[in-house]
């Protein structure tokens, strides 16, 4: 109990800080920039969602809101390509390990057909939810899902996502802010149980 006690005021400590660095650089000319790299990562490697940095900047910049989730929106779908390319091109380095980890390398050939069947429907889900969307794009790449259907479930995802959050933000701008940094403590908290119960959820799917 001590133990997840410390971890989740070392998290909330984490958050409450790149937070305040996120609403500082929303004013900076290079703001848009880190969102770029943040966005791009998350979708192959990173494991911090862009969110982080899409929250802060559109509270900041409600003008910007359409911009930012745009800019997010695309650097996820390039950032997913990327994704997809080390799950075709770097399959035993990279990929295999994963599939690995998760549990799927004794089962690979029934696992590509149902991909196949429901690849959309995976990408998808994945794209709006907190679910590792890394492991999603990789294993696309692994399967060679369609390709044109990767990129049409990912920019609807992903743009769903990332708009609708822009939407919420500009709509509630002022009382929004005062609600997140009021209630910091317990979303970071909220945020970090998302993130390991989805990293849980594909391991145990």
């Amino acid at each position: 109990m001590g133990i997840l006690k410390y971890v989740s005021s070392s998290f909330h400590s984490w958050v409450k800080a790149v937070y305040d660095y996120m609403l500082d650089l929303s004013a900076r000319p290079n703001a848009m920039f880190f969102l770029f790299l943040v966005a791009f990562a998350e979708s192959s490697f990173f494991p911090i969602p862009p969110d982080i940095m899409i929250i802060p900047m559109v509270l900041a910049m409600p003008q910007k809101a359409w911009r930012i989730a745009g800019l997010a929106t695309v650097a996820s779908v390039a950032g997913g390509y990327f994704g997809y390319a080390i799950g075709v091109y770097f399959f035993d380095l990279i990929a295999k390990p994963i599939l690995t980890f998760y549990g799927y390398m004794h089962q690979f050939d029934v696992f590509k057909d149902y991909y196949h069947e429901w690849g959309a429907w995976i990408v998808f889900g994945a794209g709006i939810t907190p679910f590792p969307y890394k492991v999603i794009t990789i294993a696309s790449g692994v399967v060679e899902l369609n390709l044109a259907t990767f990129t049409i479930a990912s920019v609807i995802a992903r743009g769903m996502r990332f708009y609708l959050v822009a939407w919420l933000l500009k709509k509630y701008g002022a009382p929004m802010k005062v609600f997140i940094e009021k209630n910091l403590g317990i979303l970071s908290v909220l945020f970090l149980i998302l993130l390991i119960g989805g990293f849980v959820a594909i391991k145990y799917m």
